[in-house]
């Protein structure tokens, strides 16, 4: 791992940052995304390259002050991938480990992952990570999905196996603890160009995206075209999730009731919290502060308060560079977006 020079100095102060209000704010170095796959797994399927990698992990984090570390969204395609994956993350515990008996300082390790446990390694995962946080949101798109429907679902008697209960479920019946998982709370939302301006229900028939290339908008936008618009904002209890629709736009969302609902479902459940994306797209805090507001309430509340963790936009943080060397020694450098979560 390395920093552009240009990005150092932001990457350097960002922790300090952070904690000037609040010292007890934990900062993850988060690394990748689903667009650098091929690469991570070239780089697995080598144990020489692994221990390079786990090793610059480890002291890049360490120089500029985070608290741990955080793998993005990697999903084996193959067999020897999930393989390649679990050796990859027992080796990257055991040098935490080590590094924690030489220097007493004891980084987290944890990991996001897609909303189904489809095969990952979850029994390596069970015992290697301090916690996962499952992407429980973005399962229908504009681009892709031709027709209105929630992205982010709690429930969804329309398509049983593509909501976040079911992914929750499905990933504890593979073997990871309820108290290891964060849930997803989206701060953004996905806007559909409809048909029929009319016809604006759930399942109302799309072109595709609308305001934007693939339809995202921020909640903050969102709420800025709700009141331009004086549109109405539905909450649907079915789904666990809000929607308006205003000319010929239909916009799927997550506002205060399906935030609140969520972090209680998390509580429910026995989860160990859940994680925010991203923090940037809240519209003066209100969704952080509903949120905050149902971390207490519930027959849950003389347990352990639930772990909160915060995706920051890209715009906060600077762009690392993984460098992996594979495919008869070539070095091959892949630049990508990172994000650094907070809890």
């Amino acid at each position: 791992l390395s920093i552009p020079a240009s990005d150092e100095q932001s990457v350097a102060s960002f922790s300090a940052i952070v904690k000037q209000k609040n010292p007890s704010v934990k900062t993850l170095l988060s690394i990748g995304d689903s667009r650098i796959s091929p690469t991570f797994m070239s780089m697995i399927a080598n144990s020489s390259y692994r221990s390079s990698f786990i090793k610059s992990s480890i002291e890049t984090a360490t120089l500029y002050g985070f608290d741990g570390l955080n793998i993005f969204c990697f999903r084996p395609n193959t067999t020897s991938d999930s393989v390649n994956m679990a050796a990859f993350f027992q080796e990257w515990r055991s040098a935490i480990d080590s590094h924690y008996q030489s220097t007493s300082k004891k980084l987290i390790l944890s990991m996001c992952v897609y909303y189904l446990p489809i095969s990952y390694p979850v029994d390596s995962i069970q015992r290697n990570f301090d916690w996962v946080n499952i992407l429980t949101f973005d399962y229908f798109v504009p681009l892709k999905d031709k027709f209105a429907h929630p992205h982010a679902a709690l429930y969804d008697p329309d398509h049983p196996n593509i909501s976040t209960d079911y992914g929750i479920r499905q990933w504890i019946n593979s073997g990871l603890s309820p108290g290891k998982i964060l849930i997803g709370l989206p701060y953004h939302g996905w806007a559909w160009f409809l048909i029929n301006p009319k016809d604006n229900q759930i399942g109302a028939p799309a072109s595709g995206p609308a305001y934007s290339d693939d339809g995202s908008l921020g909640y903050r936008y969102i709420m800025g075209y709700v009141q331009s618009y004086k549109a109405e904002v539905v909450y649907n209890s079915t789904y666990v999730e809000n929607y308006c629709s205003f000319a010929s736009f239909w916009v799927a969302f997550d506002d205060v009731d399906a935030i609140r609902a969520k972090v209680s479902y998390a509580r429910e459940k026995g989860l160990r919290g859940y994680f925010v994306f991203r923090v940037g797209n809240d519209d003066n805090w209100k969704l952080s502060l509903a949120a905050a507001q149902m971390k207490g309430k519930s027959q849950l509340d003389t347990k352990k308060p639930l772990l909160l963790k915060v995706l920051l936009p890209l715009a906060f943080i600077a762009s690392l560079v993984i460098t992996t060397y594979f495919l008869r020694n070539t070095l091959l450098s892949y630049v990508s977006k990172y994000r650094i979560p907070l809890y």
